[in-house]
């Protein structure tokens, strides 16, 4: 039965549909399966690999004092301020010192007093020794006077009386002397006393170093253990800084690290690993890592933070690619790499690892093409066609 023409126009449309839909589909498909993708070429090149540990912390002094007094007092004099450096033994700070220096004064003339209390009774000792003497004498000669009946009892008495009195006053004297002498010792003690604490109403520097910070201010009282200044030593400054206990196997001391602090994010400074801490956080899993700074930024603050990077390990000369080139299937890393114009996952052994390139040990050649694309980008399928960007 023939068509009419209705049926015609109707099929021949139907047709054409068809034909798009079949067209639009292999398009598809070709663009998905078929149609060369969009790499970028990255060559394997021969550099130098460097693993490093991270961690952060802060800049601290190794040696840091807090000065303060060792009496109580009025501070009358500040004579430094914050960023002020200072030599050991440099007048810091002063306390009111007008009760201690009357006191020092007391305490000398009480010297003084016991002091010519000692020389009078050595004056005492002399006269007693010299009337014992006299009396001694005397006694024996009374003595020798009674035997032959030329002085009578009485005398001898009476002499014998005198001697006795002048030997108790002689020693009644030396106890006298020795009395004074413990006096003057007393009195000694008691001026070094106070010549110490008005020596205290000075503050002192204890060491070279750099004042951190003031806590006080003219005219405030104060007590010892009250800080007035922070002082550090600038000899040896450290970041310490946090890191993971999953690297405390791969670090040791003097190990050469770069420093880089907050304030200058640009530039990398020179330092070493001073100490590892044997302690690890129980709730951070981290342990303290002390990095001596070999250069400091030009503005630098005590506990400013910084990034640390501590170098465990360097290779040179070996092939090394970018780490965003390795992909994993089964557990074994591999590359894309342009075979004869498609895509082929070629497996590779890996060595030492940097923060951006790794080493490669085995399974490419120096120069060999390594394909990637664009992040957020799926790598294509194996066997598939590739171009690369025109740059």
């Amino acid at each position: 039965m023939a068509l009419g023409l209705p049926n015609i126009r109707k099929l021949l449309r139907t047709a054409a549909k068809l034909a798009v839909v079949a067209a639009v589909a292999g398009l598809v498909v070709y663009k998905v399966y078929f149609a060369p993708v969009t790499v970028q070429a990255d060559k394997v090149a021969t550099g130098t690999v460097v693993a490093e540990v991270l961690g952060t912390g802060t800049l601290e002094a190794r040696v840091r004092t807090t000065v303060s007094p060792k009496i109580s007092g009025r501070l009358v004099q500040l004579l430094v301020d914050q960023g002020d450096r200072v030599s050991k033994g440099q007048l810091l700070a002063t306390l009111d010192d007008g009760d201690l220096k009357q006191q020092v004064e007391v305490a000398k003339a009480e010297l003084a007093l016991a002091s010519a209390t000692v020389d009078r009774s050595a004056t005492d000792i002399v006269r007693a020794e010299a009337t014992a003497l006299l009396t001694r004498t005397e006694l024996a000669r009374v003595t020798q006077l009674q035997q032959t009946r030329g002085a009578t009892a009485y005398e001898l008495d009476q002499a014998t009386e005198r001697r006795d009195v002048a030997e108790a006053d002689t020693k009644r004297t030396q106890l006298v002397k020795v009395e004074a002498e413990k006096s003057v010792l007393k009195a000694q003690e008691s001026l070094r006393y106070y010549q110490e604490r008005l020596a205290d109403t000075k503050i002192v520097a204890p060491l070279d170093g750099l004042v951190v910070r003031r806590s006080r201010d003219p005219g405030d009282i104060v007590v010892p253990g009250t800080a007035i200044l922070d002082v550090i030593s600038t000899e040896e400054l450290w970041v310490s800084a946090w890191v993971d206990e999953t690297a405390l196997g791969r670090l040791a001391v003097s190990q050469p690290a770069r420093i880089v602090f907050r304030s200058a994010p640009d530039i990398s400074l020179p330092g070493k690993v001073a100490r590892l801490a044997p302690q690890t956080d129980r709730e951070t899993r981290e342990f303290v890592v002390d990095i001596s700074v070999a250069q400091l930024p030009k503005i630098w603050a005590v506990g400013q933070r910084a990034e640390v990077y501590i170098e465990t390990g360097r290779h040179t000369d070996v092939m090394t690619i970018p780490q965003r080139l390795v992909s994993w299937r089964d557990g074994k890393a591999g590359v894309m790499v342009d075979h004869a114009g498609k895509a082929q996952w070629q497996s590779v052994a890996l060595g030492l690892r940097g923060a951006e390139t790794v080493e490669v040990k085995d399974g490419l050649a120096a120069g060999q093409v390594v394909i990637s694309v664009p992040p957020g980008t799926e790598l294509p399928r194996e066997g598939r066609a590739i171009r690369y960007n025109q740059p």
